[in-house]
């Protein structure tokens, strides 16, 4: 071992901290993304991690062996084949692979690590996030009783009057980074002995749940007092933390209903006015249900239910534009199709009721299997009225904790001699060096959307970013719906429509099929277009029902049929 191995290894919590912390407070943005950063910045912090724990994962081999390292695998192939056999733009398949593959690289090292290093992570991590929690504390109360201080730059604005949404921009996020918290402040109070501190600590927690008014969070304080009522190996002072939480939640509730009595907004009552569920997100079930019913056994392909669902015929759609169906398993089922979804939500199945197993049993590491188990648990409940696991600062810290709450091999058991370090050397690199070039890459975009005074032209500026190799699809919607409707435009607007599809992209492609003589295929998407019931369509559809001089445009009448939805991207 060289004279340097100690040094990584005795930085690896520090690594783990910062890659935890960082990537959910980064405010700092710039259009058309608004989390991209933060999402790079997880893949480096993770990168660095990999990098410094190398030397500490002796048993990392065995863990390819493990049914949630199966399932990665699986989910590894789905952009790749969608890239090289179907239409996936490989822009959006590299950034896919590149997030499942550091999300395998993570969850092989949290696997590998010896018995001590996997308690020293497993305190970084929850380190990392109770920090990235309390700093999202004085986000949310900024954004909701002081928004002036609000600046985008350090702290993000709210869009929404009386909610907060935290650096991360979201209020799920936020959320369930809240949940996150609490979590790790039940394992570091109960680890240093602070037990005291743990109740303010959650409440601190719970409140800013209620800023956000995600219905989802409220979920999650359910399961925090479940924790509490079941797990009987914690304290009783802990216990009794967690129990008391749905009644902080009455109190935070009622702290806020004091301050909207002078009136001011609070977000929580006009979103719990909604009702509990959400009619879109049941109707895009059904959709999402319909479309797997038709493509059952290879689904619609990896990263292709946005454009499959939008080019459907759906008389009783949602009007909101979807790219993503709100729950994971859906998800995997329309567009991996039965077989192989069922094969990766088996595979994670089987991963958490090991990790389950493990977290009952008593030991040493029990505290430990538990807490991570819970992180686990919590981002899986979001999983089901979300997709938070889409984002690498989610991804990649629920995989780090799955690696630690899966069992760990017996010394009988390990390898006679440890497996090589090199591996996650490289890997941790190249997602480091990967992310800065990212960075990089993404400004030939910026450019397009937010010119500086001494721009190009746009349509040399839309030239270069469809070069980029990350971000090239996201230049293709500014080709799509600015260039003049033809070839060039179409196809853009084919490889764009991969990433978002929205009422002005579906009215120029309309038109740019109309252009190249393709009226049937117009009419078509032009039909798409009405079901959504969007201002942008209503008038542009406008024209048909005035009286003029000049014959009607051909998308006025509708598409004599269906049309496949793959003829058409």
């Amino acid at each position: 071992m060289s004279s340097q191995t100690p040094t990584s290894v005795e930085a690896a919590p520090l690594g783990l901290f910062f890659a935890a912390a960082l990537p959910p407070l980064l405010a700092y943005n710039q259009t058309p993304s608004a989390t991209l950063y933060n999402q790079l910045l997880a893949l480096a912090g993770w990168g660095l991690a990999l990098v410094l724990l190398a030397r500490a994962t002796p048993g990392w081999l065995n863990g390819l062996k493990s049914p949630a390292a199966l399932a990665l695998l699986l989910l590894l192939v789905a952009p790749m084949s969608s890239v090289v056999w179907r239409s996936l733009p490989a822009s959006l398949g590299l950034g896919a692979i590149a997030i499942i593959g550091a999300g395998l690289a993570v969850l092989l090292v949290a696997q590998g690590l010896s018995r001590d290093q996997r308690n020293l992570a497993a305190e970084a991590l929850c380190w990392g996030l109770l920090a990235a929690g309390l700093a999202s504390v004085v986000v949310s109360l900024v954004q909701v009783f002081m928004p002036g201080w609000a600046d985008g730059n350090v702290i993000a604005r709210s869009g929404i009057a009386g909610r907060a949404v935290g650096n991360l921009r979201q209020p799920n996020h936020l959320a369930s980074l809240m949940m996150w918290a609490s979590v790790a402040a039940v394992f570091v109070t109960e680890r240093r002995g602070w037990r005291w501190l743990l109740a303010p600590l959650l409440f601190a927690c719970v409140f800013t749940v209620v800023l956000s008014a995600s219905r989802t969070g409220f979920i999650g304080i359910a399961m925090l007092a479940v924790w509490g009522l079941v797990d009987g190996r914690l304290s009783r002072s802990a216990r009794l933390a967690l129990l008391a939480t749905p009644l902080m939640l009455g109190v935070s509730w009622w702290l806020m209903a004091q301050w909207s009595a002078e009136g001011h907004a609070f977000g929580a009552a006009s979103r719990l006015s909604e009702g509990a569920g959400s009619p879109s997100r049941l109707a895009i079930l059904r959709d999402a249900w319909a479309l797997t019913l038709a493509n059952p056994l290879l689904g619609v392909g990896w990263g292709e239910f946005n454009v499959a669902w939008s080019l459907t015929p759906f008389p009783d759609r949602p009007v909101a534009f979807f790219d993503h169906t709100h729950n994971l398993p859906s998800q995997l089922a329309v567009e991996l199709g039965l077989p192989w979804a069922g094969a990766v939500l088996a595979l994670l199945g089987w991963a958490l009721w090991k990790a389950w197993r493990g977290a009952a049993r008593a030991g040493e590491d029990a505290p430990l299997r538990r807490a991570a188990l819970m992180i686990v648990l919590t981002i899986s409940l979001h999983s089901l009225l979300e997709y938070p696991l889409w984002y690498a600062y989610f991804l990649l810290p629920a995989c780090f904790a799955l690696g630690l709450a899966l069992p760990v091999k017996t010394q009988a058991d390990a390898p006679a001699r440890p497996a090589p370090g090199m591996p996650w050397q490289m890997v941790g690199g190249l997602l480091i060096a990967g992310s800065a070039f990212a960075v990089w890459d993404y400004h030939r975009i910026v450019v397009i959307y937010a010119p500086p005074d001494d721009a190009a032209p746009l349509n040399e500026r839309i030239t270069t970013g469809q070069r980029s190799p990350f971000f090239s699809h996201q230049a293709d919607y500014a080709a799509a719906t600015g260039f003049p409707p033809g070839k060039l435009a179409l196809a853009a607007t084919r490889r764009t429509a991969f990433s978002l599809v929205d009422a002005r992209l579906l009215m120029h492609w309309s038109r740019s099929l109309q252009t190249i003589g393709d009226v049937e295929g117009a009419r078509y998407v032009a039909d798409r277009l009405r079901e959504f019931r969007n201002p942008t369509g209503d008038t542009w559809f406008s024209s048909c029902e005035e009286a003029a001089s000049a014959p009607p445009m051909p998308q006025c009448q509708p598409a004599s049929g269906v049309v496949d939805w793959r003829t058409l991207r």
